[in-house]
């Protein structure tokens, strides 16, 4: 063992440990670990090889290895996850943002033709702000919201927008209101518990411009077959989607639409084997303009239909 634990001493003996314990990447794994525990960018730690870490930061880090080695996700164990332009707060019992619900985001944008941000930035002596003289206000409705994720990003992106997040878990629930507080968005993201959409549809009757949803989608017979680091750490709750990973879709469809302004868009994450018959169901349950988009791999992974203009 070294005499003075530094960044590359500590990056090599943590990728020769995790690739002991068959992590399928140890040398990104190590990387992100040792950025998040010494506050450094990836960058940063190739330029500050030499730089000795304190026995606060080597005992931070034997444990967060150790973890690692156990399967768990590294956000888990950092505690946090980017998505999009913004960095979220996870915990245990609630839904890891993944780049596929990135993708989500950017599908519901598309149709509803928004600026990006980085359209939409004006730089000034006390900061960068974002603004749009010609942007125009909008509603939207999170289903399933879990860590907040898609309601802070929408929000943090398109000043303009309100947006409800809902979701069925107390905890999820609680946390996403811990976003959407740390990231300054509490005025425009209002966080409510509920099972769906129930009791929503008087209330809400032609009210959002979008909705979008990340649901429970995998089928109950592929739930076995996926990776460990899902299985032990990531609440059922939120991964079974029924016989067909369908099963959500279909209990929001009807109420979804009724909710919805003409025109509005609903814009849905489901497993890739689903979006055909999820098409189908769109357009039975009264959608038009209906398409399937695809997620960074290439597979079906988007749905997005609209509710006919009156």
């Amino acid at each position: 063992m070294p005499d003075v634990w530094t960044v590359k001493a500590i990056l090599d003996w943590c990728e020769g440990y995790l690739a002991r314990k068959n992590d399928p990447n140890p040398r990104l794994s190590a990387q992100w670990l040792l950025s998040e525990a010494l506050g450094l960018s990836r960058i940063e730690l190739y330029t500050s090889f030499d730089k000795p870490l304190t026995a606060s930061e080597r005992d931070t880090m034997r444990e967060w290895v150790r973890r690692r080695g156990a399967g768990e996700p590294l956000q888990l164990i950092s505690g946090k996850a980017p998505f999009r332009y913004i960095t979220v707060s996870v915990k245990e019992g609630v839904l890891i943002p993944r780049p596929e619900t990135e993708v989500l985001v950017s599908e519901a944008f598309e149709e509803l033709a928004l600026p990006r941000v980085s359209e939409r930035v004006v730089v000034c002596d006390e900061a960068e702000v974002i603004e749009s003289s010609d942007a125009y206000p909008i509603s939207v409705l999170d289903l399933c919201t879990g860590s907040g994720c898609i309601a802070c990003a929408i929000a943090h992106e398109y000043p303009q927008a309100q947006v409800l997040a809902t979701d069925i878990s107390p905890v999820a629930c609680d946390l996403a209101r811990h976003n959407s507080e740390e990231l300054g968005l509490e005025e425009r993201v209002s966080v409510q518990q509920n099972d769906l959409m129930h009791g929503m549809t008087q209330r809400y009757s032609n009210a959002f411009d979008l909705i979008i949803s990340n649901p429970p989608y995998i089928p109950t017979k592929v739930l076995s077959s996926l990776d460990g680091e899902v299985t032990n750490f990531e609440p059922v709750l939120a991964l079974d989607g029924g016989d067909d990973g369908l099963d959500i879709l279909r209990c929001f469809l009807d109420d979804a639409r009724v909710c919805l302004k003409p025109d509005g868009v609903l814009a849905v994450e489901l497993f890739e084997e689903s979006l055909a018959e999820a098409a189908q169901l769109a357009r039975l349950h009264g959608y038009d303009r209906v398409r399937v988009a695809k997620d960074l791999t290439g597979r079906d992974r988007i749905l997005v239909a609209r509710k006919p203009s009156e």
